[in-house]
């Protein structure tokens, strides 16, 4: 098949890219460059575009035919979204609206598309499966689920298939291909641990260690970023039979505290991780963990990296020595 993968110069998008390669897939990536990484796109034709710009995306999907889109772009900082709103509704709804539109001209009628856990909001259950309340407490999460409800429309307006996948915490790396985790701004929770490791980063903060958890720190669900890259094809090959459109959840099911991570990025490390105590950040909820029993049932995704030490140890190997 004949791919198009927006945002794939990106954490999750060029591990996609390296996936649909290594399964005979045609890969084009695009791509403004704003957060992705040139070095990063190993597999595939770069596009440089970017989806608020309608004339770049024409140009992107003239001449060509593409099965199908994976769409990785977005603006993802939480809290850059909750001081920056009006950035984050124009890049992540408007720019997909460009992006559909162009899909529609083009007549390209399938999409799998990269959502988020933060569409949930403050958790009401232990384990969150795709009927739990989604009440989005940023708009970042509020811009994700804004395009959901989009691809619904899509679906019935114009026949449009699409999955849309909602993440919990990617992590990890494949370090042997040449990619990993690089964030100029990072905020997620391994790549700051390990940063702290090898000593290239700020001093290590743990957000609160008052939490109703076993050992007071915030419990959070880890996937490796080549699990999700497995459920995009999944998704893909679902949409051959289900047409419409559908919200799968992805995470392993069980969940490992700020504490269990340091631990265990000390013991593959090698080597003590300092950290400094601070207080709570607001809208941090004490567990998110994710139920996938939907993704397992229906698309026969099954998590292969189920450890938590593998999945560090991998991202591990990246930030030792990372490529870009």
């Amino acid at each position: 098949m004949d791919i198009l993968v927006c945002g794939g110069a990106g954490y999750i998008g060029s591990h996609m890219a390296q996936w649909l390669a290594e399964h005979d897939h045609r890969v084009t990536v695009l791509d403004n460059l704003s957060t992705g990484h040139r070095e990063a796109v190993r597999w595939g034709e770069l596009v440089e575009a970017d989806l608020l710009d309608p004339a770049a995306l024409e140009r992107a999907f003239a001449g060509r035919r593409y099965d199908a889109v994976m769409h990785f772009c977005a603006r993802s900082l939480v809290g850059e979204s909750v001081r920056q709103p009006y950035d984050y509704y124009a890049n992540n709804v408007a720019g997909t609206l460009n992006l559909l539109e162009a899909m529609r001209r083009h007549g390209v009628e399938r999409l799998v598309f990269s959502s988020t856990a933060a569409v949930f909001g403050n958790p009401v259950a232990d384990l969150i499966d795709e009927s739990h309340p989604k009440v989005p407490i940023n708009p970042y999460g509020a811009s994700k689920l804004m395009v959901e409800r989009i691809l619904a429309d899509a679906a019935h307006a114009h026949g449009l298939r699409s999955v849309a996948l909602r993440y919990f915490n990617a992590a990890g790396a494949l370090p042997e291909h040449g990619i990993g985790e690089a964030h100029a701004c990072e905020t997620h929770l391994i790549p700051n641990v390990l940063r702290a490791a090898l000593g290239t980063g700020p001093a290590l903060q743990v957000f609160g260690d008052d939490y109703p958890t076993p050992d007071g720190t915030c419990v959070r669900d880890y996937v490796h970023v080549q699990d999700l890259a497995r459920a995009h094809a999944l998704a893909l090959d679902y949409l051959d039979t289900h047409p419409g459109t559908h919200a799968f959840n992805l995470g392993n099911g069980r969940g490992f505290s700020v504490r269990e991570v340091i631990a265990t990025a000390s013991a593959v490390a090698g080597t003590s991780i300092p950290f400094e105590r601070a207080a709570r950040r607001p809208g941090d909820p004490a567990t998110l963990v994710a139920s996938s029993r939907r993704a397992r049932e229906e698309m026969g995704w099954h998590p292969q990296w189920t450890e938590l030490a593998p999945i560090v140890e991998s991202a591990w190997r990246w930030h030792r020595e990372p490529r870009y």
